[in-house]
């Protein structure tokens, strides 16, 4: 997949947001070599299995200018570098575990010149802050996700949807559901990108 191609399913981008996402993969290759954050395989189809799939989140919403949005265990800034690039006026603070990817995340967002992205080598249980949208991709099971930023979500969102929890996740997911107890709306990504990646691939929202 081509950069042209990924503005065609996003084409009220400005020069400088397609500027932005044209940096990503010298940017990711860069640091690559430095700090292994994703698989070799995975660099050749940056646009496609990392930036795309972090973007389908914005086909089920739009976040608003001064909006505060989460994401938890961003390996190398995914989803919330793209969606960071994307929604240029909500605020992104994204965390991770391992302190080597966060490094990765902050440079990259420094080298875009991305002012709404902030990054800390924190656990999700550690953030003491309020969100309206916590964003995540498959980091774990729903039912073990969903306690780590409970209590984390501010109630006056006046998004299409209420405060809550936005999750990228693949394949059959009615068991999991089914264990983790929780009221979910899931929205299918292959009804907006037509790679055969997306073919499983789901938005999983949680209210918050």
């Amino acid at each position: 997949m081509t950069s042209e191609q990924l503005f065609k399913y996003f084409p009220a981008l400005t020069p400088r947001q397609q500027q932005q996402f044209e940096q990503l993969p010298a940017l990711y290759s860069f640091w690559n070599n430095q700090i292994n954050v994703i698989s070799r395989k995975d660099i050749d189809q940056l646009f496609e299995r990392h930036v795309l799939h972090s973007l389908g989140i914005a086909k089920v919403i739009s976040f608003l200018p001064g909006e505060k949005v989460l994401d938890v265990g961003t390996g190398g800034g995914f989803p919330g570098i793209p969606l960071a690039i994307l929604f240029p006026d909500t605020q992104f603070y994204l965390v991770d575990s391992i302190g080597k990817k966060i490094k990765v995340v902050q440079e990259v967002a420094k080298a875009l010149g991305l002012n709404n992205v902030k990054a800390a080598h924190l656990r999700a249980e550690q953030v003491n802050e309020m969100f309206d949208f916590v964003v995540s991709r498959a980091v774990t099971r729903l039912g073990e996700f969903y306690p780590w930023v409970r209590g984390k979500f501010t109630k006056s969102s006046n998004n299409t949807l209420p405060s809550g929890i936005l999750y990228l996740k693949g394949g059959d997911l009615q068991e999991e559901i089914t264990e983790s107890g929780l009221k979910v709306q899931q929205y299918y990504l292959k009804d907006h990108f037509a790679e055969e990646f997306f073919e499983t691939k789901q938005v999983v929202y949680v209210k918050g």
